[in-house]
């Protein structure tokens, strides 16, 4: 015999963390069947890095070239994901009304962002993997700290986030669209993933050394090409990149 109040329906919100596990697997899975957010995420850092890697196209120094080429793509990774991607991605969602919707569920808008993060990094880590097999299957020889190579890899992400987040909530979506894509491309050929900066000029290199696609390159280069410590120089470019994106996306977003 049952009591009564057995089965009281006891409505109100999940806990806070399921919440944001639950919009941060769909977030995942939205972006893991996009065919561009494909594109972009996977196929193009793949064929730059076994292109370049097997063809003498571009003069990348002394050594192998996969040892020069297999960092710069690993930050194009991160930089087609955490910026590209989402912006794209959270720009058309403010369109189409779905943020201003979530907006007003359970879910905080903190934990909403914390979400797209989450789902972010999960890809980043299907990428880094990916990647770092083909790279070794080109003969890669990878050297230095992994805890250098994974703060580099957060920073990263966060700077680009923040440059993402802040292009998608103030820009309409087809200029979101356009603007994101022209900048994957313009930092792809300048921002020394591909290229070495000292290509550019002395100039060149000291400006373009500044952009937060530099410093990740440079900064992981440093690490698992040439074996060196941490490196705090392009450690704080991204960090100050991270701030200020971050920092301006939560002021200027608007998510209608």
């Amino acid at each position: 015999m049952t009591t009564a109040g057995t089965y009281t329906p006891k409505p109100g919100a999940a806990p806070l963390p399921r919440m944001i596990a639950a919009q941060a697997a769909l977030e995942t899975r939205m972006l893991l069947r996009n065919g561009e957010q494909l594109l972009l995420t996977v196929v193009i850092p793949t064929l730059l890095l076994v292109l370049f890697s097997s063809v003498d196209i571009v003069d990348t120094g002394k050594g192998e070239a996969v040892d020069f080429l297999a960092p710069g793509v690993l930050a194009l990774a991160v930089m087609s994901t955490a910026f590209t991607g989402q912006a794209i991605a959270t720009g058309f969602e403010r369109r189409y009304g779905v943020l201003k919707r979530l907006a007003s569920s359970p879910l905080p808008r903190w934990a909403l962002m914390t979400a797209k993060t989450a789902s972010v990094l999960v890809t980043e880590v299907l990428q880094v993997v990916l990647l770092t097999v083909i790279a070794f299957a080109l003969g890669w020889s990878p050297h230095g700290d992994a805890a250098a190579v994974l703060l580099l890899l957060v920073v990263g992400t966060a700077a680009f986030s923040g440059l993402g987040l802040l292009m998608a909530g103030t820009l309409k979506a087809e200029a979101t669209l356009a603007a994101a894509n022209l900048v994957f491309l313009l930092l792809l050929v300048g921002g020394g993933v591909i290229v070495p900066l000292e290509k550019f000029g002395s100039t060149g290199e000291q400006v373009l050394g500044l952009l937060p696609i530099s410093a990740l390159s440079d900064g992981l280069r440093d690490v698992l090409q040439h074996g060196a410590g941490m490196p705090w120089g392009d450690l704080g470019i991204l960090a100050v990149w991270a701030v200020a994106g971050l920092a301006a996306a939560g002021k200027f977003f608007r998510w209608e």
